[in-house]
């Protein structure tokens, strides 16, 4: 079941000139959310790691039953003033304005093998942010996983050159 024909395509969304890559259509698909999950979790079921993280709010949707499947457990990383308890926070750019996410002080131990999820990789900043976050705790990143790669917006490029490895079950061409 291939993947990337449960996703779906929003034209102009949010702005003009934007196709939008909807996983909510992946999601409903109890076919598509068990591929889904099944394919990223036997991926890394060898691999080590101690915990997953997820990135707000679609890294949640995914990063946890990955995370249930793998046997550890998972932090999220949210957007600002969204934890109760104390929090380290990372601003970073998006195309049109910035803004913050923040993760607990106790989520992450120093040597932890971090796998990152989120649903896509489009410029890279918030997953650039969430990895300072990571390794300001002193976890180490295992790999940046996603759903989706938007190729031409250069994100996954830019997480390779600071020497993080990436993975996409899918990718779109164009923005």
């Amino acid at each position: 079941m291939p993947i990337k024909s449960r996703i779906r395509t929003v034209q102009h969304y949010p702005k003009q000139g934007i196709m939008f890559r909807d996983i909510t259509t992946l999601l409903k698909d109890p076919i598509g959310l068990r591929t889904t999950v099944q394919e990223i979790s036997k991926r890394y079921q060898e691999s080590g790691v101690d915990k997953v993280v997820g990135i707000e709010s679609r890294g949640f949707i995914i990063g946890a039953p990955v995370a249930y499947e793998l046997g550890v457990g998972f932090v999220p990383i949210r957007k600002k003033n969204k934890l109760p308890a104390e929090t380290i926070g990372r601003d970073y750019q998006l195309e049109y304005g910035s803004d913050r996410i923040e993760i607990h002080t106790d989520a992450i131990n120093p040597g932890d093998s971090i796998l990152l999820i989120d649903d896509l990789i489009a410029t890279g900043g918030t997953a650039e942010a969430a990895i300072s976050l990571i390794q300001d705790m002193g976890g180490e990143i295992l790999e940046c996983c996603f759903v989706i790669d938007l190729p031409d917006v250069g994100g996954r490029a830019r997480l390779e050159l600071k020497h993080h490895k990436v993975f996409a079950l899918c990718e779109f061409s164009g923005s």
